[in-house]
């Protein structure tokens, strides 16, 4: 069994206003067994289209490879734009040694609530995935269950809109469950009916185009 602890501490700091909030990142982030072009940071897997998104939108020009620049690129724009990142799984273990959410078993996570109660700026969680099981919006609700909380809908609409009242700060706090920034969501992205509506008006348009598109009003507001 494979013990799969999150690399990266959460990266929060004073006047943060939203959080990116997924799972883990691939085990071999966990090893230090970087592939060409990935980056030693959070979402930093050179299969992972949260950047490139993100570098579109904000015209960045990122670099995507192992180094120092590429992080601090990565470091600053967050700290720029006041979002920070809190992925919910600490550790999980595994059978087999692959990304797979649903493949995590015995999950340990992150106390979400407390961060909340801390830094208080925070007004929106962007979650990386939706609610199918052992995605961030699913340890989300269970996180909350634990706390005698629950979602509240504000729009079912993909990207699926909630909210929720923290128990401490009495704060009320927003949640956008964003198509997956990876390649394995690709087919959801294409069963969505505003995907098929635009792919007909523009064959040129592709599942990358329409995450740009998704993901821009959230981080850009």
């Amino acid at each position: 069994m494979f013990l799969h602890r999150h690399p990266y501490p959460p990266f929060l700091f004073e006047g943060v206003e939203k959080l990116i909030v997924g799972t883990l990142p691939p085990p071999r982030f966990s090893t230090q067994e970087f592939k060409t072009g990935d980056v030693d940071f959070c979402y930093g897997s050179r299969d992972g289209q949260l950047w490139p998104i993100l570098d579109r939108i904000f015209e960045l020009d990122l670099k995507f490879e192992t180094t120092e620049e590429a992080i601090a690129q990565r470091k600053n724009f967050l700290l720029e734009h006041n979002i920070g990142i809190c992925d919910i799984v600490e550790s999980a273990e595994r059978k087999k040694v692959d990304a797979s959410d649903l493949g995590m078993q015995h999950i340990v996570l992150r106390d979400i609530l407390k961060y909340l109660q801390r830094f208080t700026s925070v007004h929106t969680l962007l979650f990386t995935g939706g609610n199918s099981k052992n995605g961030p919006e699913y340890f989300f609700r269970r996180h909350l269950k634990d706390h005698g909380m629950k979602l509240e809908v504000v729009s079912s609409e993909v990207p699926r809109i909630h909210q929720f009242v923290h128990p401490s700060t009495e704060k009320t706090i927003k949640t956008v469950s964003l198509t997956a920034p990876s390649g394995a969501a690709n087919r959801a992205v294409g069963s969505l009916s505003l995907y098929k509506k635009l792919k007909d008006e523009n064959a040129d348009f592709t599942t990358f185009d329409f995450r740009v598109m998704q993901y821009r009003p959230f981080f850009k507001s």
